[in-house]
């Protein structure tokens, strides 16, 4: 029987009692996945897990996304290498609030990470609860992003010209296998607030970097909106801060969360595996 630990914060719990390494039944699936959408990140502590186990256990919780400018790892098609060499100059990858690919037509409900090789200090994780964030909109606020459609790109990211594009490469040096294209140019929509897909429960579906603006308002209002969303939904009661273990395998959802990494640990490499969770297809 699993034991489900919440960590008191704005949103997180440690789930034990169980081992990854094996298949799960399908009561042990449905309890995670229970635990899952109370919590909306779950961390599974001492989990020596395969890049095998860990493309097993994302499938009991939908299809694999697509991960559009990440290079797969030798060998598999469905999983990222999140790294940094002890060495690296390179901006840190991810440190923006975001939510994993917010400008895909479908984005994915819900990240794995699998921690390898762990620092001995720094490169938490913070998550921010949008659910949480949605509930306490000032009334201002409320009103401008009751049916406001967002308008969602990874061009400032993932466009040749972009932070993470290929013009950049030489200067720097990055060790992570981005793969920048002009496809980050298109664009889709997506409502402000959205209902969780599984629960109907309303959140903040908001990505600062990844937002040009918002459908039929003009630039300067579309800019003030999201200087004060931004504001709003990062606030530090929204927040859990994660610390990371070597063999903790963290999930989290993408439906109702932000999430951004954060650095401290130069001079020490750091690697994870990744894999994105797509809604399953009928």
């Amino acid at each position: 029987m699993i034991s489900v630990k919440p960590t008191g914060e704005a949103c997180g719990a440690f789930v034990t009692g169980l081992d990854l390494t094996k298949p799960l039944d399908a009561k042990t699936v449905a309890d995670i996945r229970t635990a899952w959408l109370e919590h909306h990140v779950l961390a599974f502590p001492d989990q020596p897990m395969t890049d095998d186990d860990l493309e097993r256990f994302t499938l009991y919780f939908g299809d694999f996304g697509h991960d559009p400018f990440f290079a797969p790892i030798d060998g598999r098609k469905n999983i990222a290498a999140i790294v940094r060499r002890a060495d690296e100059k390179s901006p840190l990858f991810a440190e923006g609030w975001h939510t994993d690919w917010s400008f895909q037509e479908k984005p994915p409900i819900g990240t794995c990470l699998m921690g390898i090789t762990i620092p001995p200090q720094g490169g938490d994780t913070f998550f921010a609860n949008q659910h949480m964030a949605y509930d306490h909109l000032p009334a201002d606020l409320r009103a401008d992003v009751e049916g406001a459609i967002a308008i969602h790109s990874a061009e400032t990211a993932y466009a040749p010209d972009g932070m993470y594009g290929q013009e950049k490469d030489a200067e720097q040096d990055r060790s992570m296998r981005i793969i920048s294209s002009e496809e980050a140019r298109l664009k889709h929509e997506h409502p402000l607030v959205r209902p969780h897909t599984e629960t109907g429960r309303p959140a903040l579906f908001s990505t600062f970097g990844y937002i040009q603006g918002f459908k039929g308002m003009d630039p300067d209002k579309s800019n003030d909106l999201l200087v004060r969303l931004y504001a709003h939904q990062t606030q530090d009661k929204f927040v859990y801060r994660h610390k990371w273990k070597p063999n903790m395998l963290v999930m989290w959802d993408n439906r109702c969360l932000l999430h951004r990494a954060s650095g401290g640990y130069d001079g020490h490499d750091r690697l994870l595996h990744r894999t994105t969770i797509s809604q399953r297809a009928a």
